[in-house]
């Protein structure tokens, strides 16, 4: 089924679907086949689809995804080289992928990008896409068995199989995107008194919460606690009215310094990019890259990574106030790149420390792959909680509440 509910579902909290393969394929058709709808050009002509194509979509049992049609992995040209380039930054966020197969049956292209998906740990299937001109053969069968590949036979020009394909999609889905996110559900009890601290400044958007305050808002309510709500400079007077001690206390990354003066060091307290530092990707590890922050020097370079583009106020968090707080705590002159939103680049290792929002318009898919791509190249990583809270003196506190290893 389709409906506004995939739609108005956060980018983050959508399944992402890459459709891949070689050109004429049948991708395009096969998207538009498994929405129902026309959301993707078809033409005969290879190379048609050229920058990924997002159809959001409500796939039961799973909940909302993202279906990506992408262009063909065997582009040529300069052009082309363009194209496999946005096809490879679908596949670094693809929790599961089609590889699509036409008539002309498995390529060495194809063979390849099983290897690929397979390196890059992505749950996929094969799709014959276009059975009703030709049967795969049994050697193309038989090697996707040696591999251990499943498959599914089917047209999306003539409608067939295509609920099987959607079927295949939900058995290849790992149990943790089946399962509701954990945020801070596990640090608290039905019951339980959890105090969201939410400053109102000229950075925060108005008329509403942001992404992370909304869901774990929503948690508390999911697990039958009870969920107190107060600004910073609110904050003491409401504590001092609560009949009984919260069980958690959860803040803005920004406000932590005032905030941590204020709540009692026997209540447990952290704040909501440290809670999404643990659900979007290893905590153990962003803890281990803050420790790079001592090891700095003057003209060090240090990437900020923001997963949303927005307009740059005069105290923006990534633009302004981390780099003059991580100036402050290590005294050096430090050279500070930004880059927002799918862009992130390849060239890591010419950074001393990557500082990466809480990559709350993310999946966790793809923050675990910037991750790993910081890691493989030697590079250490934190986000802004971690950050924050390291220069400000609390890094300790806020993290008390987690069983770190």
């Amino acid at each position: 089924m389709t409906d506004n509910s995939a739609a108005a579902a956060p980018r983050a909290m959508r399944i992402n679907i890459g459709i891949i393969g070689c050109r004429n394929a049948g991708k395009s058709s096969l998207i538009n086949a498994l929405c129902g709808q026309e959301v993707a050009i078809v033409s005969p002509q290879a190379g048609t689809t050229t920058d990924a194509v997002a159809k959001p979509y409500e796939l039961l049992p799973l909940g909302p995804v993202t279906f990506f049609d992408t262009a063909g992995l065997d582009d040529e040209g300069e052009l082309g080289q363009q194209r496999i380039k946005a096809t490879r930054r679908v596949l670094a966020k693809a929790d599961l992928a089609l590889l699509t197969v036409g008539a002309q049956g498995l390529l060495l292209a194809d063979k390849t990008y099983v290897a690929e998906l397979k390196e890059l740990n992505i749950p996929f299937a094969v799709v014959f896409n276009k059975t009703d001109l030709a049967k795969p053969t049994q050697a193309d069968l038989d090697w996707l068995a040696k591999q251990n590949v499943p498959f599914v036979c089917a047209s999306a020009a003539k409608n067939i199989n295509i609920d099987q394909v959607k079927q295949m999609l939900v058995s290849l889905a790992p149990t943790e995107l089946k399962a509701d996110p954990l945020l801070a559900g596990d640090l608290f009890a039905k019951g339980d008194i959890v105090v969201l601290v939410v400053p109102i400044d000229f950075s925060a958007p108005k008329g509403r919460l942001i992404l992370p305050q909304v869901q774990v808002l929503r948690e508390i309510l999911d697990r039958g606690a009870r969920g107190v709500i107060a600004k910073e400079t609110e904050l003491a007077a409401m504590l001092n009215d609560l009949k009984r001690q919260p069980a958690l206390v959860i803040t803005d990354s920004q406000a932590i310094k005032k905030v941590a003066a204020i709540v009692p060091p026997e209540i447990p307290l952290t704040t909501f990019s440290i809670l999404f530092a643990r659900a979007k990707g290893d905590l153990n590890t962003l803890c281990a890259g803050a420790k790079a922050i001592d090891n700095l020097r003057d003209g060090s370079r240090v990437l900020i990574a923001e997963a949303c583009s927005h307009h740059v106020l005069s105290d923006d968090i990534g633009k302004v106030k981390i780099p003059n707080w991580l100036r402050q705590y290590t005294g050096k002159d430090l050279r500070f790149e930004f880059c927002q939103g799918s862009d992130f680049p390849e060239d890591l290792e010419q950074f001393s420390l990557v500082v990466h929002c809480g990559a709350c318009m993310l999946n966790r898919t793809e923050m675990v792959h910037r991750l790993n791509e910081c890691t493989r190249r030697g590079v250490p990583m934190a986000n802004y909680g971690v950050v924050i809270s390291k220069t400000q003196g609390i890094l300790d506190r806020v993290l008390s509440p987690f069983k770190l290893k």
